[in-house]
């Protein structure tokens, strides 16, 4: 789970009068404190030893998770604050959101059926009224408990300042009311209103996802005045179409006025379907028949509005995006210095509490033991606590000045580098023979060719039984050569454990993957001979058991074709872009998370619009397939392309129609359809949702994934295929605006430390 900040947005960052000034005469990153201001950090409340420890570890770890420190300092606080972010609990209150999203498919309607086409749809299971009622009612006391923790956690005064506090509880108390409300009418409520209101859960518990809908925010007027540009064009050209496509005389000249232009809401919406290609070159097609110069105004419209101001509008939005984002970075930054810094005052009144003969010193410095002591309390990764411990045993002189300090958490921001195991020694001098062969990079080589050589020869023999059935295929040749292949692998397999021993082999992360897999073929082959014995000429035994052998042989044959992959990490630009896409999923989550809370409130607001507002025809839920051809419908319409099952009847459906939608290919089709079978005010929700996902999210989110590999490639261009598999890059949203961000003076830590509700420093 992210970690996620108590208080968000109650800490005004660079808001103080003097913090620009500092930036822009160019005030020195690093400045000592004055005696009067030193002296006053030193009268922390309850300034017993333990605390201050516990202080400072509780601090450490707000500056790793980039959290605010303004919260109770208290032992019995930190206890429970400490609590609070622990695995148990995040997981468990993040376990709850999914639970409480999850209930739009169980709850009426249900998409518990088979398939979402009405013409061949069942009645779905309807659970029974207070089944998803009780487990909605205990996610929303487990809500309920952590709105209160936090509330007490930050204080009251912080809590007023809190808008998403106060949200919160606003979003329980309705959800509440409204779960009261469906009960009172034994669960035969159609509008269920708390519904709409489950995705902010989601979005109030992770920090960067209320990052990014504050930029997105902020990006709005700039998006607005290319949208507005947009829509003259749209509006210029419409005008023009419908001028230049009137109606004439002759029918057989209508064609593009009857299809597309015989409207200003038709035309305006083949045209904005035209932007996105979705119609093209099918709009343009019945004028282009009459008068090849007809083409010249669908070129001139889709070449300045599809090929400028889409990709314009995607321009700007990602560099306004960026700058914003870039400036909550910079808040990030600031809170994981300040967190250090607060951890440094609270050990260094620690320090003096035991020695006040001196006064000023001890205030810029904390002992070393004490920060041994703190480090082993403060929970991180290991491999970080290793090493910034390690660095403060280096030190000599028994205590540690304020940058010296500040330098040691320089650590986080490293890459770690993965030191494997020592290879085991053998005394015959064959098996070291067979070590060094077995370790040598040629072998990978060799097993890649392999690989590639059992896929092309599956390959070879789909395509020379393409046109087979299953009766008709011998899988002899096919499970001699499977046979043969898996037991080289098997030998490759022993062969590098050989080398490299267990522990090396398994420090290996694509010989993890290779020798699951080789295991996983290993035991499906001996499976196939112990149920259908040795293969021969011929061979084609009669189904036995759970799987006919047809369907055991194919497995296998999946698995060698997954085992392929195996070749992503030898190849540097494709170990980059795999590692890329695993960075996506662990550290841009929150991207993806708007994403979800979009997509849940129109699936939603789609069934409150539109649910059954599509019925098939009673003759088509009796014909057959054949016999469906003799109906008469338009060509390319929703009917003809057979397109019943993308609709919003329940809510998984819906989920796929609006995915369908963002992709744009016959987007028009949906909304089409239900404009005709509701009203022409249904196409503001589906061009609504166009612009939400693909005009805006979908390509903010390729932006972001072009940020993030050009981050790790700039990094890894000097290194060697070797280097970037030992080098876990951990890239996250702050590492990747990290050259970008200028650190915070001084003066602006000192500030904020006096602003702390909770810490009373005068």
């Amino acid at each position: 789970m992210e970690s996620e900040q108590l208080l968000t947005g109650s800490i005004n960052y660079g808001s103080h009068p003097d913090n620009n000034d500092h930036l822009e005469k160019g005030f020195p990153t690093t400045r000592r404190l004055s005696s009067s201001v030193a002296a006053e950090y030193c009268c922390v409340e309850g300034g017993d030893e333990d605390l201050y420890l516990q202080q400072a570890a509780v601090f450490i770890e707000d500056a790793i998770q980039y959290r605010s420190i303004n919260h109770r300092v208290d032992a019995n606080s930190l206890r429970l604050y400490r609590w609070y972010y622990s695995r148990i609990w995040q997981w468990g209150l993040g376990l709850t959101i999914a639970v409480v999203l999850t209930l739009a498919f169980i709850e009426r309607p249900s998409s518990f059926s088979y398939t979402s086409d009405p013409r061949f749809r069942p009645p779905p299971w309807e659970p029974p009224c207070g089944l998803t009622e009780g487990i909605e009612i205990f996610c929303l006391v487990i809500f309920a408990i952590d709105l209160a923790t936090k509330s007490y956690l930050i204080g009251w005064e912080e809590f007023r300042q809190c808008k998403w506090l106060i949200v919160y509880i606003l979003a329980v108390s309705a959800s509440v009311i409204d779960w009261a409300l469906t009960l009172s009418m034994y669960c035969d409520q159609n509008l269920r209103v708390r519904r709409l209101i489950r995705p902010f859960f989601l979005l109030q518990n992770s920090s960067l996802m209320k990052k990014t809908l504050k930029c997105i925010k902020r990006t709005l007027p700039e998006i607005a005045s290319v949208i507005l540009l947009l829509a003259l064009h749209l509006c210029l050209f419409t005008m023009i179409g419908m001028l230049l496509f009137a109606k004439g005389e002759n029918p057989k000249q209508n064609g593009e006025w009857e299809a597309y232009f015989r409207d200003l809401p038709t035309s305006l919406s083949s045209l904005l379907v035209l932007l996105t290609t979705a119609n093209n070159p099918d709009v343009m097609i019945p004028a282009y028949s009459l008068n090849r110069g007809y083409s010249i105004f669908f070129i001139l419209f889709s070449g300045f509005g599809t090929y400028f101001l889409m990709n314009l509008l995607t321009a700007i939005v990602y560099n306004q995006f960026r700058g914003y984002l870039l400036m909550s970075v910079q808040a990030s930054i600031l809170r994981r210095r300040l967190g250090v810094r607060a951890a440094f005052e609270v050990m260094s009144c620690q320090g003096r509490g035991q020695d006040a003969t001196h006064s000023e010193e001890h205030v810029e410095r904390v002992r070393v033991d004490a920060s041994l002591q703190v480090m082993a309390r403060v929970q991180m990764k290991s491999y970080y606590r290793q090493a910034i411990i390690k660095r403060v045993q280096q030190l000599s002189d028994g205590f540690i000045q304020w940058e010296a300090f500040r330098r040691l958490f320089d650590e986080l921001d490293k890459d770690r580098i993965k030191e494997h195991p020592p290879k085991p020694e053998y005394n015959s001098s064959l098996l070291q023979r067979l070590q060094l062969i077995s370790s040598h990079y040629y072998v990978t080589v060799v097993g890649n060719a392999v690989a590639l050589t059992n896929v092309m020869c599956i390959c070879t023999i789909l395509v020379l039984d393409s046109e087979k059935s299953i009766a008709e295929r011998d899988d002899y040749y096919m499970e001699v050569i499977n046979c043969f292949f898996i037991l080289y692998y098997l030998m490759e397999m022993s062969l590098k454990i050989l080398a490299f021993g267990w522990r090396g082999y398994l420090s290996y992360r694509n010989n993890i993957f290779d020798g699951l897999l080789t295991v996983c073929l290993l035991v499906l082959q001996i499976t196939i001979f112990a149920t259908y014995r040795l293969p021969f000429p011929k061979w084609n035994p009669a189904s036995r058991g759970l799987m006919s052998l047809w369907e055991m042989v194919r497995l296998v044959n999946m698995l060698i074709v997954v085992r392929f992959l195996r070749i992503i990490p030898d190849i540097k630009l494709m170990a980059l872009i795999a590692s890329t896409l695993v960075d996506l999923v662990k550290n841009l989550r929150a991207f993806a998370g708007i994403l979800v809370v979009v997509f849940y409130v129109f699936a939603v607001l789609g069934i409150w619009l539109f649910q059954g507002a599509i019925t098939a025809p009673r003759q088509m839920s009796v014909m057959s397939n054949s016999s469906m051809e003799n109906i008469t419908v338009e060509c390319g319409s929703y009917e003809q392309l057979g397109y019943w099952p993308n609709n919003f009847d329940d809510f998984a459906s819906s989920l796929v129609l609006l995915y369908n939608v963002m992709v744009v290919n016959n987007w028009q089709v949906f909304m089409d359809a239900y404009t005709r079978y509701t009203t022409e005010w249904s196409k503001v929700y589906f061009v609504s949702w166009w612009l939400t996902s693909s005009v805006m999210w979908v390509n903010l989110f390729v932006a972001l994934i072009l940020e993030n590999f050009i981050y790790k490639w700039d990094r890894s261009v000097m290194c060697s295929v070797a280097d970037v598999e030992r080098t876990g890059y951990e890239t996250t949203v702050q590492l990747m605006f990290r050259e970008q961000i200028q650190e915070p003076t001084e003066e602006e830590l000192v500030t904020q430390l006096h602003q702390h509700p909770h810490l009373h420093l005068s």
